[in-house]
């Protein structure tokens, strides 16, 4: 699913269609085609975890917006589940996971463009320092005009 969720951030329209009496719309929405084609910011922190963290690399790898939080924990490992003969199980790494350049991302937590700390005790206030970074950052990309 998050290879699919990247893929519908990263689309762009080539194109632009109009059709008579109708403002200029991107091709691909015109034609029905999953594209967000607007601006993006991820929000990350400690506590996301290994799809997290290969979401926030693919994000990051295809320059799709800013990460704005705090850095993942680095735990990206894939495993599979072997059965012993008590009947309980125990997980085994499998597979290694690298960037698009190679480096290994195990213990490598993923940056962030703009590091916000939640202080202990924000969520009980009803606040999200982390959110309204973002969404001030997101506001200052998209401008006036499109407000």
């Amino acid at each position: 699913m998050k290879v699919y969720a990247i893929d519908v951030l990263d689309r762009r329209s080539s194109l632009t269609m109009t059709q008579r009496g109708l403002p200029p719309t991107p091709a691909r929405t015109t034609l029905g085609q999953r594209a967000l084609e607007s601006p993006t910011i991820l929000v990350t922190n400690q506590h996301s975890l290994p799809d997290a963290e290969d979401f926030t690399e693919g994000y990051r790898t295809l320059k799709l917006g800013k990460v704005v939080g705090e850095s993942t924990a680095g735990w990206i490992i894939h495993t599979w589940s072997a059965r012993l003969i008590d009947g309980s199980s125990l997980r085994l790494p499998r597979t290694r996971i690298t960037g698009a350049d190679g480096t290994l991302m195990e213990m490598h937590p993923r940056p962030v463009d703009i590091p916000v700390t939640r202080p202990i005790g924000e969520g009980l206030q009803s606040k999200d320092g982390q959110l309204d970074t973002a969404v001030r950052e997101l506001l200052k990309q998209i401008g006036p005009t499109r407000r």
